[in-house]
């Protein structure tokens, strides 16, 4: 694009992939809001309830990237309206599940058609924006996903405790709805410009380039949920009044706002540069927490902090992922844009479960401590990355 400037079609674009964020985040977050709800009325056990979660979180990872592949020479937009108009079917069926299998199916079906859409929704603002202004517009569609814990899980909560579980269902199919109106007069017709094997798109996996790229997000998702799952167990611990934690969790989430903005701009120059000290702030953030926490002010602080640095990582590594796919593979951008989202699941899976070891061998503040030394793994690996990069710009 010759322009370097928004126009008033590049923010009308902007906001309806926003949207559509915000509608598949609250689609998949507020499910934790209304475990209980779901386990009562189905009778089954609260643990049982929440392989609805770990079953989404699954079923994205794999198939994701599967379904990117195979479907990478569809025609986007038709592609993205029929996925859109999938979700909303989905999750109308959800509002009339009586079983838990029926419930747990639709979930996993709506786990793919979340993945496809969010990994097209990258693609799609990547491709249609001016190059000096792709990190704003990628940061806004990550910011869906803020709102969604934000704003879209509590009210879904709020309306499984005063209706029941189900009546939840029925708000993400009414705004499925409105997302898929927005998008119908919105988006841009786009063609794939080359039709690609399932062979040349995962050939994409066997480069040490992208496998780095990969695992930088991996790894700061990893370094932030090593905390951020025990987050309450540590309010606890610093003698949070019982009524306040909900509250500082809903704080936690306002700032992350925050550091949405900050990863457009830090993905505005020289983004791996950056972030090779971002992890390392990072790191003296979440280490800082095993002492801090002492004194409630300090570690509010502390935790706010913690929630800045949070997803600074966001729109720098979905751009580098995409720009390294553009180098080693073109034909497998689709499958590039898929992998920051199974990356940053990988992260939570794995930062969730070392963080739960180290919880349960003994102190609980030793999380904070871990959650730091991921932080520093994954400078060192933007360091490389960034070292290689510099390295393959200079002239032979």
């Amino acid at each position: 694009m010759h322009t370097t400037e928004l126009t008033k079609r590049h923010w009308l674009l902007i906001l309806t992939l926003t949207l559509l964020t915000f509608v598949l985040g609250t689609s998949e977050f507020v499910i934790v809001g209304i475990l209980t709800d779901i386990s009562s009325s189905l009778h089954i056990t609260n643990a049982k309830a929440g392989t609805l979660v770990s079953a989404f979180a699954i079923t994205f990872a794999i198939a994701t990237p599967l379904v990117m592949s195979a479907t990478s020479h569809f025609p986007k937009r038709k592609w993205m309206l029929f996925l859109i108009g999938s979700f909303i079917i989905l999750n109308a069926l959800c509002v009339i599940s009586t079983t838990y299998v029926m419930l747990l199916s639709l979930r996993m079906m709506t786990a793919i058609v979340t993945g496809v859409l969010i990994s097209l929704a990258m693609i799609v603002a990547s491709e249609n924006m001016p190059i000096a202004k792709r990190g704003l517009a990628i940061s806004f569609v990550f910011g869906g996903f803020t709102l969604a814990n934000v704003i879209g899980v509590p009210i879904g909560t709020v309306i499984a405790e005063r209706y029941d579980w189900n009546a939840t269902f029925l708000l993400t199919t009414f705004l499925g709805a409105i997302a898929f109106l927005a998008s119908y007069f919105i988006l841009p017709t786009m063609h794939s410009p080359f039709r690609s094997s399932m062979r040349d798109q995962f050939s994409l996996l066997t480069h040490p380039r992208i496998l780095m790229a990969f695992f930088i997000p991996s790894l700061g998702f990893g370094a932030t949920y090593a905390v951020y799952t025990y987050l309450v167990p540590i309010l606890k611990g610093m003698e949070a009044p019982s009524g306040s934690i909900s509250w500082i969790l809903f704080g936690y989430g306002f700032i992350s706002i925050f550091s949405n903005i900050l990863a457009g701009k830090i993905a505005s120059y020289n983004a791996i540069g950056r972030l090779r000290f971002v992890f390392l702030v990072q790191a003296v953030v979440l280490i800082s927490l095993y002492w801090t926490t002492d004194n409630f002010i300090f570690g509010l602080v502390n935790i706010s902090l913690m929630s800045l640095m949070a997803i600074l990582l966001t729109t720098s590594t979905q751009l580098y992922l995409i720009d390294l796919a553009g180098i080693y593979q073109p034909k497998a951008t689709g499958l590039a844009a898929s992998l920051m989202p199974v990356a940053s699941n990988v992260g939570i899976a794995f930062g969730s479960a070392l963080g739960g070891i180290v919880y349960h061998q003994g102190n609980l503040m030793s999380v904070t401590l871990v959650g730091g030394l991921i932080a520093i793994l994954a400078s060192l690996l933007t360091f490389l990355s960034h070292r290689l990069d510099q390295k393959q710009k200079k002239p032979a």
